[in-house]
C-alpha cells in the first residue's frame, strides 16, 4: 500500500497542499486584503509552493484532466466550483512568474464568455482580471485594452477599468497616462508602415488614414497590388498569413484609439506638448487619429490657439503655420462647446473645403446645453422622454456605445430599464431610464418608451446623484449626445413605412416625432447640408427651409425632414414612403462625418430632383396620385 504522505520529486505533500488550499480559500473577493497578500508571498517563498500554484493555474487554464497524480491540478469545470480558485489566480499573479500571465488570460477568457470553450463564472472572471492588473508583464495593457472592448457581462468593463487603475497606480501614473503609453506600434515605422520582402515583391502593411489599414504587394516597378500575386500564394503562404494577421491587429488598435480619444471629449485632459508629440502625433498608429483632429495649443501668456497637425507642422483655421510650442506648453482637444460660434463655423468650412474626414465627429459635433426646463426639474432631464423606440435595436446600441443596461423581459422588474454610461475617465455617470411599452406573458418587449436622464458623480467607490447644474458642461453635452443618438436611431419615427402598415398604436407619436422640431444632431445635419449642397449638381433644385430640405422635382416639390428623413409632398403635405435599399452603392459625395441619416437624406434628394426618371412603381404611384 503506497505511503499517503509520499509525493513526486519536487512536489508538495498532500498535507502541504491542504494547507495551501485552506489559505487560498480564505480569499473570496475580487482583490485580496493586505494580510492575505502578505501571507501568500510568504508561502510562495517556500520550496514547491510556487511550482504547485503555477501547475494548478495551468491545469485550470488548459482543462488538463490527465493529472499526474491524485492531488494534481483540477480542470476548469472543477475550477468554477472551487473555493480556492480566486486565491490561486491571485497567487499566480503575485508569483511574478511571466509564465502565469498567458494562463490567467485563458482563464479570464473562458470564465467571462469570451471563449467558445467556456465555463462562465462572473466572480472568478472578476478576480482573474484584477489579478492580471497586478502582473508585471509587457503585454498586460494591450490585453486589458482588448478585454475592455470585448467584455459584455454585467460589471465586466468596470472590473477591467479597476485592473487598469491598479496597474497605473503601481507605476505612479493615471490610467489614461498608462494607456496612452502602452499603445502598441506593431512594429510599424514612423510613417505608419512596415514592409516584408517576398520573392521580388514587397508586402506592405500601412496605415493610410484614421480608418484605413491596407495590405498591398509592390512589384519591382513600384506598382502596388491589393490582391496577392499568383506567384506568391504558395511559396510565401505563411508570410502572407502573418501580414494579414498584422493588418488585422493594426486595424483593431486603430479602432480602439479612435474610441479612446473620442471618450476624452468629456474628460478635457491637458497634456504637455512633449507628451502629446511623443504619444499622439508621432505614434505610427495614434498619429493617424491625431492628425485628423483639431487641437488647442497654449501660448506663454496662457491663451490658446486651435490648430490641426499637417505632418510636423500645425496649421490654424486660416491656413497659417503655428510656431512650434515649448515642450511644457499645454495641449488639449478642441471641443465646439467651448468655442465661439464664428470659430466653429470657420472650422466646419475648413474641414469641408479640405475634404478632411475626421476620425470622429468633432468640427460638426453636436453640443447640448442646459435648458430652462432642465434648470426647473433640477436633478433630471425630460428632453428625450416619451419616445417610442425599437427595444432590441436600442439595447444593441447601448452595448455599441459602451453603456450597460438590464435587459427588459418577463421577469421581476423586467419592464423598467436603466442604462448607464461612464464619462470623464470614470468620474461621472449618466443614467437613461426606459420601460417596456406593454406587458407580455413571454418574450422580450418589441417597443420601449424613453424617460428621464440623471447624473451621478463618483465619491470614492460609490456614486452620488447631483443636480444637473453641477454637471460639467462637457460631461452633460457628451452624455446627452449619446442619448440623442439612442433615440433618433431607434425611434419608430425613423421607419419610413410605419404608417403604411396600418399600425395605429403609435401613429400619433410617429407624426409628431417624424416631422417635429429638430434635435441638436439634426441641426448639425442641416449645417452640413448647407455646405455640401452648393457643390452638387442638384444645388439649384434644393433649399433648406426650417426643419426640411426642400427639393424641386419636375412632377412635385418635396420636403425631406432633417431629423427622420421622412418625406412630404407639396402642396398638401401628402406623405411619400420611400424605403431605402438594403445595399447602398459607393458614396460619390464627400461627407465631413459618418452619418447614415445624412447620406439617406442626400440620396432621397438626388432621387426626387429627377422624379421623372424614377421607375419604382411603389414610388411613382404615390407621386402621380396627387
Amino acid at each position: 500500500m503506497p505511503n499517503e504522505d509520499a509525493s513526486p520529486a519536487g512536489a508538495l505533500a498532500p498535507a502541504d497542499i491542504e494547507a495551501v488550499d485552506a489559505h487560498m480559500a480564505e480569499m473570496q473577493a475580487v482583490r485580496p486584503t493586505k494580510k492575505w497578500r502578505t501571507r501568500t508571498l510568504e508561502l510562495l517563498g517556500r520550496p514547491g509552493v510556487r511550482e504547485h500554484v503555477l501547475a494548478t493555474v495551468r491545469g485550470y487554464a488548459r482543462g488538463d484532466r490527465a493529472a499526474p497524480c491524485e492531488w494534481g491540478p483540477p480542470d476548469l469545470e472543477t475550477l468554477v466550483a472551487d473555493r480556492e480558485a480566486r486565491g490561486y489566480v491571485w497567487a499566480a499573479a503575485l508569483s511574478g512568474d511571466p509564465a502565469a500571465f498567458p494562463e490567467l488570460v485563458t482563464i479570464f477568457r473562458r470564465t467571462s464568455w469570451l471563449s467558445r470553450d467556456y465555463f462562465g463564472d462572473e466572480k472568478l472572471a472578476n478576480a482573474t482580471v484584477n489579478a492580471l492588473g497586478a502582473c508585471d508583464h509587457p503585454e498586460v495593457m494591450s490585453t486589458l485594452r482588448a478585454f475592455a472592448e470585448q467584455v459584455g457581462y454585467p460589471g465586466g468593463r468596470k472590473q477591467v477599468a479597476n485592473a487598469v487603475r491598479a496597474a497605473a497606480e503601481r507605476q505612479g501614473l493615471t490610467p489614461r497616462q498608462l494607456t496612452e503609453r502602452s499603445v502598441p506600434d506593431h512594429g510599424l515605422g514612423g510613417d505608419g508602415s512596415t514592409a516584408r520582402d517576398l520573392g521580388g515583391y514587397q508586402g506592405v502593411v500601412a496605415v493610410e488614414d484614421s480608418r484605413t489599414v491596407r495590405l498591398t504587394f509592390v512589384d519591382g516597378a513600384g506598382r502596388a497590388l491589393r490582391t496577392v500575386p499568383a506567384a506568391l500564394k504558395e511559396p510565401f503562404a505563411d508570410e502572407i498569413r502573418r501580414l494579414k494577421d498584422l493588418a488585422k491587429q493594426v486595424r483593431g488598435t486603430l479602432a480602439a484609439e479612435r474610441a479612446r480619444i473620442e471618450a476624452l471629449m468629456s474628460a478635457e485632459p491637458i497634456w504637455t506638448y512633449g507628451e502629446w508629440r511623443r504619444h499622439y502625433r508621432d505614434h505610427p498608429i495614434t498619429g493617424a487619429v491625431a492628425s485628423g483632429l483639431i487641437w488647442e495649443f497654449q501660448h506663454p501668456d496662457g491663451t490658446w490657439t486651435a490648430a490641426t497637425p499637417a505632418g510636423a507642422t500645425l496649421v490654424t483655421v486660416d491656413g497659417r503655420e503655428l510656431p512650434e510650442p515649448a515642450e511644457s506648453a499645454g495641449v488639449r482637444l478642441w471641443h465646439p462647446l467651448g468655442a465661439p460660434a464664428a470659430q466653429v463655423r470657420a472650422w466646419r468650412t475648413f474641414v469641408t473645403d479640405n475634404r478632411m474626414v475626421q476620425p470622429f465627429k468633432q468640427a460638426f459635433r453636436e453640443t447640448y446645453r442646459l435648458t430652462p426646463a432642465e434648470e426647473e426639474t433640477g436633478v433630471y432631464s425630460n428632453r428625450f422622454a416619451a419616445h417610442i423606440v425599437r427595444y432590441d435595436q436600442l439595447y444593441a446600441l447601448f452595448k455599441q456605445r459602451g453603456w450597460t443596461a438590464n435587459y427588459l423581459g418577463p421577469y421581476y422588474n423586467g419592464y423598467a430599464g436603466e442604462a448607464k454610461g461612464v464619462l470623464a475617465e470614470g468620474e461621472w455617470r449618466v443614467r437613461f431610464f426606459h420601460e417596456a411599452v406593454e406587458s407580455q406573458s413571454a418574450g422580450t418587449p418589441e417597443y420601449a418608451s424613453t424617460d428621464q436622464v440623471r447624473f451621478d458623480r463618483r465619491v470614492g467607490r460609490a456614486w452620488r446623484e447631483v443636480p444637473l447644474a453641477e454637471v460639467p458642461p462637457a460631461v452633460f453635452s457628451e452624455a446627452m449626445r449619446d442619448v440623442d443618438l439612442f433615440v433618433s436611431v431607434t425611434s419608430v419615427a425613423a421607419d419610413p413605412d410605419w404608417i403604411d402598415r396600418g399600425e395605429d398604436r403609435f401613429a400619433g407619436y410617429w407624426r409628431r416625432a417624424g416631422f417635429g422640431d429638430l434635435t441638436a444632431s439634426a441641426e448639425t445635419r442641416r449645417d452640413a447640408l448647407a455646405r455640401i449642397l452648393p457643390r452638387t449638381k442638384i444645388a439649384d433644385r434644393c433649399a433648406l427651409d426650417g426643419r426640411f430640405l426642400v427639393v424641386r422635382g419636375d412632377l412635385r416639390t418635396y420636403k425631406i425632414h432633417l431629423g427622420s428623413a421622412n418625406v412630404l409632398m407639396e402642396p398638401d403635405d401628402q406623405y411619400l414612403c420611400i424605403v431605402p435599399a438594403r445595399k447602398r452603392g459607393s458614396r460619390t459625395i464627400f461627407l465631413p462625418f459618418e452619418d447614415d441619416r445624412l447620406a439617406l437624406i442626400l440620396s432621397k434628394a438626388f432621387l426626387l430632383a429627377a422624379d421623372t426618371a424614377i421607375t419604382d412603381p411603389s414610388i411613382t404611384q404615390q407621386i402621380r396620385r396627387g
